[in-house]
């Protein structure tokens, strides 16, 4: 039983398979649009890129608040001939609101890209983001088809 959980286990925790996304930006003063791309090992953190203009800014992002929740219920407990018995299953939940990232990105020449992003695993999301001189950005972010 005890190797049985642990294999379960390992495999929930390493279930997570690397995903790209695409993000497009735009600023809330005009209409242009800028575009960067983040990436998901399945860590609950990873590498993210944006360029606004000509500047390129790379930095990561970690998950604060998570897309769903995993637990195991305990369906039952009995005693027989050969002892004691228990029941159960793994599930998952999902978070309706999605989870929650903070991204903090800076360009080569030391300027700054603060975001906070919302979305779940392989689904769209949104978020914004501002820049050192306090211009908002509101962001799409769009998972990259698998091919």
């Amino acid at each position: 039983m005890t190797k049985t959980f642990a294999i379960i286990a390992a495999a929930l925790t390493l279930g997570g398979c690397a995903s790209t996304y695409h993000l497009t930006l735009m600023p809330r003063d005009s209409g242009v649009l800028y575009y960067g791309t983040l990436q998901d090992a399945g860590a609950r953190e990873g590498g993210i890129t944006v360029t606004i203009e000509d500047r390129t800014y790379t930095g990561t992002w970690v998950e604060v608040v998570s897309d769903r929740s995993q637990g195991y219920a305990t369906a039952g407990v009995g005693a027989g001939h050969r002892g004691w018995a228990m029941g159960g299953s793994f599930f998952t939940v999902d978070n309706p609101s999605g989870g929650e990232a903070k991204a903090l990105l800076r360009s080569a020449d030391g300027e700054g890209l603060r975001c906070d992003l919302r979305g779940g695993y392989g689904r769209a999301g949104g978020g914004m983001c501002f820049d050192d001189r306090g211009r908002p950005y509101d962001v799409q972010i769009r998972p990259v088809p698998a091919s």
